[in-house]
């Protein structure tokens, strides 16, 4: 463990530490207790400081624990993940599990983090990751199918994070096609799928999961959509990242081991039933041109139907964005 992280477990509790008792518990100088706490001020991380007192957080915290989510992980789940990573910081948890896999590391490879510095949405959008706020996850799955015949898994990964959701107690929620999870007209999860390897051969999926949990309100200016968040969602402010990771994980291993034996035509009538966009106007934002007309969901393939004025028209996700018509 990091001794950055050390002095976040130490702080966690929300209460005053003095310099001296932090630097006794870490083996270092007040100096250096001192410039690890600007350190993590850089990274947005709201530490005070009190004369006299010392430094506290402003509320309890709750630090990722591998162990943790291990423990809210089914035990059939557990046994496919090869393991657990936990960091303070990465720039994007899909590039992290980019690295690895490229490296040779198993199937199963989950990498979660406090934060990102350069999450990422699709098509190049930037996903805000504030320190402890949300989710941050992404798992490595290796597959003999190939890429092509894998169309749709930011679908049943959708479906996954929602059946997660309804596990905690959590509804409301809803799918819009190809990647997100809303709540009404806003954005509360989001989806994004990685592949490294050959369309018709072994190839390795990475799958990126972002749940916004409770956005601080400062970090969400940087946001350029509706969004919404957990704690607003549900009005529960103590729920455990840890928790809602293995939830996740618990979810999202058999859906990935189900779609690579069936496809997605064991989640098709899930998805309907959770489609928000199905019925509504909508305009998609294609390359070279916009598109607008009614959507009227999914084919057995994933690919969004819309009925435009030149007839009933099929769109694979690839560089297509989709906007509910206001």
């Amino acid at each position: 463990m990091s001794l950055r992280r050390r002095l976040l477990c130490l702080l966690s509790d929300g209460e005053y530490h003095s310099g001296e008792a932090l630097g006794a518990a870490l083996g270092v100088s007040r100096m250096a207790v001192w410039k690890h706490i600007k350190a993590l001020h850089e990274l947005g991380i709201d530490i005070s400081v009190h004369r006299g007192k010392g430094y506290r957080l402003p509320a309890t915290l709750e630090l990722l624990e591998r162990e943790c989510i291990l423990a809210a992980t089914t035990s059939s789940s557990a046994k496919a993940i090869s393991d657990i990573h936990v960091h303070l910081e990465v720039d994007s948890t899909n590039n992290w599990i980019r690295e690895v896999a490229l490296n040779g590391a198993a199937s199963g490879t989950v990498c979660v983090a406090e934060m990102q510095s350069a999450g990422r949405g699709r098509r190049g959008r930037t996903w805000v990751s504030p320190f402890a706020a949300s989710l941050y996850m992404s798992l490595l799955w290796r597959s003999n199918c190939g890429a092509a015949a894998l169309g749709g898994l930011s679908l049943v990964t959708g479906i996954a994070i929602l059946r997660a959701l309804q596990s905690l107690g959590i509804e409301g929620a809803g799918l819009k096609w190809p990647n997100d999870v809303l709540a009404g007209t806003e954005k509360l999860a989001g989806v994004l799928i990685d592949v490294i390897g050959e369309s018709s051969g072994p190839c390795a999926l990475i799958v990126g999961v972002g749940i916004n949990m409770n956005m601080p309100g400062e970090a969400a200016h940087a946001i350029d959509q509706s969004w919404t968040d957990l704690h607003r969602l549900d009005g529960d402010s103590a729920l455990s990242r840890n928790e809602l990771a293995g939830r996740v994980l618990s979810e999202l291993i058999p859906v990935m081991e189900l779609f690579e034996r069936e496809g997605l035509q064991p989640f098709l009538d899930d998805w309907h039933r959770h489609d928000l966009v199905s019925g509504q106007r909508v305009d998609l934002l294609l390359p070279n041109e916009q598109i607008s007309g009614t959507a009227c969901g999914i084919d057995d393939g994933g690919a969004l139907l819309v009925n435009t004025r030149d007839g009933r028209r099929r769109f694979l996700s690839g560089d297509v964005s989709l906007r509910v018509a206001p």
